[in-house]
């Protein structure tokens, strides 16, 4: 079934409504289409102008053949940002008439047991292995101040967590991980919700410094930081990718940086010219 968009429709429903309106500002097939069968007439020589020849008609042709049923419900509808797609039913027989995102939310998982909130209600955070929990109502989902989220970028380190405890002994953690990466937006809307620290696992290379300075730390201020162990330089030494040096940009602002570390870390990442992938912390205390 064919669509109406939302601006073509604002002008039908001006049109519905008495109102005469330039034809440049609705131009389209669905127009063209009323013009065709005699239910809004396009006059005028230089400026041509739109009018709707029979308002019954028009609701009639809209309701046959697009499935409205009621022109101003399924603007308002449209208009709305929080819709859903039994709101577009309602309105309209073709329920993908609009993009609407049902799945939000991001995934953590944990090797402690977290004790939060959803709605009010309390939940126990503490997933089987091999498991994660997904959090969709985020909006709603708190947790006790003293926890610190860790962000996880790589997905093979965020399932084994468990592997990777003995890093995170001197915190109470709770890991969030930034894939898939179109959830990452409801992640960053939580965490600037919430005053806990959030603390970065990421790759040691500059793309990983990337994701962090532009996508954490630029919403998240003081509250972020940049997770280095202390064994990292040792680890780039030893096991670093010269590929990563060479074919990755540093896309942020050296002056601009305020952490010792991290300026530490970038000081590394340019002497040895390599750059390390966190899922060396899984093989380093497994293999």
């Amino acid at each position: 079934m064919t669509k109406v968009p939302l601006h073509i429709a604002e002008k039908l429903l001006l049109l519905c409504r008495g109102e005469i309106i330039p034809a440049s500002s609705a131009k389209h097939a669905v127009i063209d289409e009323f013009v065709d069968e005699n239910i809004v007439q396009r006059t005028g020589r230089v400026q041509k102008s739109l009018s709707v020849l029979n308002k019954d008609s028009l609701e009639v042709y809209l309701q046959n053949k697009f499935g409205i049923n009621d022109l101003a419900k399924y603007v308002e509808t449209l208009k709305r940002t929080d819709f859903k797609r039994t709101d577009l039913t309602e309105v309209s027989s073709n329920s993908k008439l609009k993009k609407v995102r049902t799945f939000k939310g991001f995934l953590v998982n944990n090797y402690l047991p977290i004790q939060a909130l959803i709605n009010q209600k309390s939940i126990l955070i503490k997933p089987e292995i091999g498991t994660f929990t997904f959090i969709s109502d985020f909006e709603s989902f708190e947790i006790p101040d003293d926890i610190t989220i860790v962000g996880i970028e790589n997905p093979e380190n965020f399932r084994c967590i468990e592997k990777q405890k003995y890093l995170f002994e001197d915190i109470k953690p709770l890991f969030v991980s930034r894939y898939p990466q179109n959830q990452s937006k409801d992640l960053i809307k939580w965490l600037q919700a919430i005053p806990n620290s959030y603390l970065h696992f990421g790759d040691f290379d500059f793309a990983g410094i990337n994701i962090y300075l532009n996508e954490f730390k630029r919403y998240l201020g003081n509250r972020a930081a940049f997770f280095i162990p202390g064994d990292t330089e040792e680890l780039i030494e030893r096991y670093g990718n010269r590929k990563l040096y060479d074919n990755q940009k540093a896309n942020f602002n050296m002056n601009k940086i305020e952490e010792i570390n991290l300026k530490q870390l970038i000081s590394i990442i340019h002497r040895y010219k390599r750059g390390l992938e966190q899922e060396v912390f899984i093989k380093r205390k497994h293999s």
